[in-house]
């Protein structure tokens, strides 16, 4: 019995020639860099005949970038295919968190979800514009971070000095609470 993967099937993929991909790369990265701004660009598939060609959306483009990019590297990629809507547990997944965060974000309405029955779920569209939210806030916080350590010249010795105190600080207010509870 011969077993054929489905197109609806999570699946990794190595790249197998890397001369090839190279030149798929290098001709991608050539596009990016001679493309104008006043051009609108388009993107086609061809096949083995004469005008055997469909044009891509900009989209799959987008996929087939990243994925020849990751290759490229010598990175595997996985394809998995995702429903429209995710349950929580699905969602946690997809964010990196546990389902109990993503609860959580429920009940703080950051992310919005309809109720089917007793359960939750949520749409792809809303998962991934939160996501991207996040990320955003999250490179915004690491750039002012970075900001404000090129402001000010604080001397590493001095830091790692204060850090220590601090941790010392709370261990010390942890063993106090300690044994404030057994005394108790």
């Amino acid at each position: 019995m011969v077993h054929t993967a489905s197109a609806l099937q999570q699946e990794t993929y190595e790249a197998a020639d890397s001369g090839a991909l190279a030149e798929v790369h290098d001709f991608l990265e050539a596009h990016k860099v001679s493309r104008r701004e006043d051009i609108e660009p388009r993107y086609f598939l061809a096949g083995a005949g004469v005008g055997d060609q469909v044009e891509l959306p900009a989209e799959v483009h987008q996929i087939l970038l990243q994925v020849v990019e990751a290759m490229q590297r010598g990175l595997a990629v996985t394809v998995s295919p995702q429903s429209r809507t995710l349950t929580t547990q699905q969602t946690a997944e997809l964010l990196g968190v546990s389902r109990p965060t993503v609860v959580k974000l429920l009940d703080n309405g950051e992310i919005p979800f309809e109720k089917v029955g007793t359960h939750r779920r949520l749409r792809l569209t809303d998962v991934l514009e939160y996501r991207k939210a996040r990320r955003t806030e999250q490179y915004d916080a690491l750039a002012n971070l970075y900001a404000d350590a090129d402001e000010t010249e604080h001397n590493i010795d001095q830091t790692l000095t204060e850090l220590r105190e601090a941790r010392r600080a709370i261990a010390d207010a942890r063993r106090s609470a300690l044994r404030t509870d057994q005394n108790s």
